[in-house]
């Protein structure tokens, strides 16, 4: 059945790629491996990482104070909206690339180029992010048992090799036999959950009530000291440029976003997913609330172990359990940081090569990357590339002072995604559609609208970096992916079948 007209081939920026093309690709390609139980280990192995071992105790000990459980509500709320919106254009497009390929639908290739640029800005700085986090703890866990690490190989020095090692071993992993990395992570995830299991209860033994009796905290100065780029958008349209109180709380919510950054990445998998249509949507949002439901609760028996004002900073939650008297706990929690960090990095270069794999079998990209390779037909080309790119970038560059960038990223694929819903609606109305958003058009409206709030409370140093990224892209854009693009005049009348092994599927 066709539910659009073939979009004729234009030299306009605007031309879209029709739903009958979207389902044509997914008959050549990737190999089907993920079931429902894979899809939520997926999205919990990418979720559940940063944010339990460094974000909530550091957002509570310099921005939210003991209401930091408040901002992980916000941003976790923030998430589920956007999730439903994926659920519902995944259900109808079950392909790889995710908001990417929405957008190409639904509002054009120029805007699918947008946001697929910011989606490889995402992940591959979230990779290198997490990869320079998992080395810090690496070399914290390694020091608690006794060994000591020379100083160039803890990255004393500004260079990380460490980090540099643990991404060139997940992306041969991934590369060479994506089955052995799904087997792999179904055991990191269950180790980890297992650590994050006895930090709720050990610290739930310790729990005071009165460390949460201060909420919202009381307001102190900034510590960016009035500094223009380094203040929220928000705080400089009204002055505002303290730490701490309601609006600590509201401020701390983008950070924390961060560690829900991923759910998306589940989507991207949809075109290797058995009955995907319905399986991605609910396997997107089981993992989506359990995640919140285990940040939650783990955000409140850190604030509860200890007074905020006590939380350090580099170590959150190993000190708050040495202050208490659970020395024990830091080899648990530094062992369960390291594993999830390792399932947080695996999945973020999984999703990143679907992403990349899509944009080249466009003809965005160059198609050498969308080349599939072994036996089970993994985009091997844009696999080492990514893998090699995110090395450099964990390697060379301070890439922890970049985390807003991927937040920016992120939301920028959560607008487009909300607001696809609403087109896509008006546009394709008899488009099959297994999962629909409950009480739309409020739903969307309010993911647009809430999305909108974390960005203007990203840093106004976010905002510059990432204007200059997207100029950038488009350049790129205007160079090469204009004129190389499926739906470029001079190009063929049928999409370019990826390199190396396909298969048909109905």
């Amino acid at each position: 059945m066709s539910f659009s007209p073939r979009v004729p081939r234009s030299t306009s920026i605007l031309r879209r790629m029709s739903p009958d093309e979207v389902f044509g690709l997914r008959t050549m390609g990737l190999t089907e491996i993920y079931g429902r139980g894979d899809l939520v280990v997926l999205g919990l192995g990418v979720m559940i990482g940063a944010g339990i071992f460094s974000i909530a105790g550091r957002q509570a000990a310099t921005t939210a104070g003991p209401g930091v459980f408040l901002s992980f509500m916000i941003a976790g709320i923030t998430s589920l909206l956007a999730a439903l919106c994926y659920a519902e254009l995944v259900s109808s497009m079950p392909v790889s690339g995710s908001a990417y390929t929405f957008s190409y639908v639904v509002f054009g290739e120029v805007w699918a180029w947008i946001v697929g640029w910011a989606l490889i800005l995402e992940m591959e700085l979230a990779a290198a992010v997490v990869a320079r986090a998992w080395s810090l703890y690496a070399v914290q866990t390694l020091t608690e048992f006794g060994v000591s690490l020379p100083g160039l190989i803890t990255g004393a020095g500004g260079f990380d090799p460490l980090s540099m090692v643990i991404l060139v071993a997940l992306t041969g992993a991934m590369a060479f036999n994506a089955r052995v990395g799904l087997r792999v992570l179904w055991v990191m995830v269950a180790a980890k959950l297992l650590a994050i299991g006895a930090v709720i209860v050990v610290g739930a033994v310790h729990f005071d009530a009165a460390n949460l009796a201060r909420i919202p905290a009381p307001v102190a100065p900034s510590p960016g000291g009035g500094d223009a780029l380094h203040t929220t958008l928000v705080g400089l349209l009204i002055g505002e440029t303290h730490s701490f109180g309601w609006f600590g709380i509201i401020a701390a919510a983008p950070a924390i976003a961060f560690a829900y950054i991923g759910f998306d990445v589940v989507a991207t998998a949809a075109e290797e997913t058995k009955d995907a249509p319905r399986t991605v949507p609910d396997g997107m949002i089981r993992s989506l609330a359990l995640t919140t439901l285990i940040y939650l609760a783990v955000a409140i028996v850190m604030v509860g172990m200890v007074a905020y004002t006590a939380i350090s900073t580099k170590a959150p939650l190993a000190d708050a359990f040495d202050r208490v008297g659970e020395g024990f706990m830091v080899h648990v929690i530094n062992i369960g940081a390291v594993l999830g960090l390792t399932t947080v990095i695996l999945v973020l270069l999984v999703g990143q090569t679907r992403v990349v794999f899509s944009m080249a079998r466009d003809g965005l990209l160059p198609h050498g990357l969308s080349r599939l390779s072994g036996p089970h037909a993994t985009p091997l080309t844009a696999t080492l590339v990514i893998g090699a790119v995110a090395v450099l970038l964990a390697g060379f560059l301070p890439v922890l002072t970049l985390e807003q960038l991927v937040i920016i990223g992120t939301m920028v694929a959560f607008m487009s995604v909300a607001a696809g819903v609403l087109r896509m609606r008006r546009m394709l109305p008899d488009l099959p559609r297994p999962f629909r958003v409950p009480f739309a058009p409020v739903v969307p409206a309010l993911s647009m609208a809430a999305t909108l709030w974390l960005m203007v409370n990203l840093e106004a140093i976010t905002w510059v970096y990432f204007t200059l990224w997207t100029a950038f892209g488009l350049l790129v854009y205007l160079l090469y992916g204009r004129r190389h693009s499926l739906l470029a005049p001079n190009a063929s009348n049928t999409p370019h079948a990826p390199h190396g092994r396909g298969r048909h599927r109905r």
